[in-house]
């Protein structure tokens, strides 16, 4: 069973490990798809105020939203989208860089994406969904890092 709010103990790097040994499991890409129509299934309902316009993912084919809160040090990421496969796709990245810090998630190098195979078995416009979440994490993380450094020179 996959769990989508890890312990926050994990690195980044080990959640990937840990993500990559589970889809090697499977050598069938019909299963992989159903692993991540399973994820998405297990990822916590999005609050209705949060799909908002602003929080919609540019690029994406699917509706997207992706919600980030800022608790203790640490980005908290909620998301939805409309795809049930993209509803997985948004819930592995989440498991990886949700509860770190926006540091943690600039220097991050997500390599799970191409180690699982997830690149080339997705439609190129899935494939351009994926690399505008990944780059909507990253642009959440800069603001929030911008914004600590703002405070510290307070």
């Amino acid at each position: 069973m996959i769990q989508i709010n890890q312990s926050p103990i994990m690195t980044i790097n080990e959640l990937q490990d840990e993500i990559i040994e589970e889809f090697s499991e499977f050598t069938d890409w019909m299963d992989k798809y159903q692993m991540l129509i399973d994820l998405g299934n297990e990822l916590d309902v999005l609050n209705e105020k949060y799909k908002t316009e602003s929080n919609l993912i540019d690029g994406c084919q699917s509706r997207v939203w992706l919600q980030c809160d800022y608790i203790d040090g640490k980005l908290v990421f909620t998301a939805d989208s409309d795809a049930l496969i993209v509803k997985g796709i948004i819930a592995l990245l989440i498991r990886v860089i949700n509860n770190h810090t926006p540091q943690e998630i600039l220097d991050a190098d997500l390599y799970f994406i191409d180690k699982i195979g997830l690149k080339d078995h997705l439609s190129p416009t899935r494939s351009n969904g994926l690399l505008a979440m990944v780059k909507q994490v990253r642009l959440y993380a800069l603001a929030y890092k911008t914004k600590e450094s703002e405070q510290d020179v307070e």
